[in-house]
């Protein structure tokens, strides 16, 4: 089955085409501000890759409707709408490159591969937040955990290069950044929660907050609801902290001694410290660290820097290894006596999203067959 893939994030749409063997065949990046890419770009893109069977879209978030992945219907669409609200930010795209996905490819099925879904192991203890018992059981607002696909193949990954019984933190890090510990491929703790925009400091998004904070500007600041939401979700992270999101200009800024920069590199290296040490401390150690994600993979100087303050977790880097990773390539950049290992894994969502296509579409594939 040839399963093209559309991950629509935050600042880009990554278009892909698989074979069954999940030989990369073709390939497009679009950009997209805010979610948003050049009008009829997504259509564009899929004149170009040939014969598909069935198309993967990333989602990211399911709710408490949807645990795994789902052939999309109307009713399906339906109810990603109403989770709009949830994740402003990734949402839209994905909904928007779904319409036009089953508008250009009306028959080829679609399945919605959901982010939320490898979270769905939490433990309660993890994913219960300390509110009133009514906003847990009937509004359902608890820590559902996003970047699931991206956790699950670092984690698949780590498993393979160490052991699959390793404790296990996954640093997703790029516009969106979150953490995740993985016990036994299983996830039993992350940074992100009831949205994406908490947990770590992100390229516009604020991650944690005192929850006080919204209510007081909206009480005594003269904001609204919605003027807060916007700031929090586009104005805050790095842009709020450095005057841009971009973290390659934040860090030439550092060079030149910006103080705004220095700053908000700081304030970024102490939240992802911090994170990585209550994550270890779910999994009752640490065995493996793995970075990921647009900042993970190509930002050595970050990931040494992150390390260099986690050593009583038992990791260090090689600072050779460290520089000499290739662009899509894993790597293991553990100084050789480390006790715990550090390694570099590509992200590859995509990998993950073809073979749940594959598996939800089996059976019917099975039956029609018979």
């Amino acid at each position: 089955m040839r399963v093209l893939v559309v991950n629509a994030g935050s600042s880009s749409i990554k278009i892909r085409l698989l074979d069954p063997a999940n030989t990369l065949l073709h390939e497009v990046d679009l950009d997209a501000n805010r979610g948003q890419p050049q009008p009829g770009a997504v259509a564009a893109a899929l004149t170009s890759v040939g014969p598909i069977d069935a198309v993967g879209h990333r989602v990211v978030h399911g709710g408490t409707c949807f645990t795994g992945p789902v052939v999309v219907d109307a009713a399906v669409l339906a109810e990603l709408e109403r989770l709009v609200a949830l994740a402003p930010l990734h949402q839209p795209p994905a909904l928007a490159a779904l319409r036009t996905t089953l508008e250009a490819l009306p028959h080829v099925p679609s399945v919605a591969c959901f982010d939320t879904a490898f979270h769905t192991t939490l433990p309660p203890a993890a994913a219960t937040y300390a509110i009133p018992a009514h906003w847990r059981a009937d509004l359902a607002v608890r820590r559902y955990g996003f970047h699931g696909l991206a956790h699950q193949w670092a984690a698949h990954r780590a498993a393979e290069v160490a052991s699959p019984s390793a404790r296990t933190v996954v640093a997703h890090l790029g516009a969106g950044a979150s953490l995740c510990a993985v016990r036994e491929g299983c996830s039993v703790d992350t940074t992100m929660g009831f949205t994406p925009t908490a947990g770590l400091v992100m390229a516009s998004r604020c991650g944690d907050l005192d929850p006080a904070v919204p209510l007081w500007l909206v009480q005594h600041a003269g904001m609204t609801a919605s003027d807060v939401a916007t700031a929090l979700d586009h104005d805050s992270g790095l842009a709020g902290l450095a005057g841009t999101p971009d973290m390659r200009a934040v860090l030439a800024a550092e060079d030149s001694g910006d103080v705004r920069a220095e700053l908000a590199i700081a304030v970024w290296l102490h939240r992802l410290r911090g994170g990585i040490a209550a994550m270890a401390a779910a999994l009752g150690g640490l065995d493996v660290l793995v970075f990921s994600g647009g900042i993970g993979e190509h930002q050595p100087q970050l990931r040494a820097r992150a390390v260099a303050g986690l050593r009583f977790l038992g990791l260090d880097v090689d600072p050779a290894a460290n520089q000499a990773i290739r662009p899509g390539c894993d790597a293991d950049i553990s100084a050789p006596d480390a006790p715990a290992r550090t390694l570099v894994v590509h992200a590859r969502e995509d990998l993950v999203i073809a073979d749940l296509v594959r598996a939800t579409l089996a059976p019917a594939d099975t039956a029609t067959t018979a």
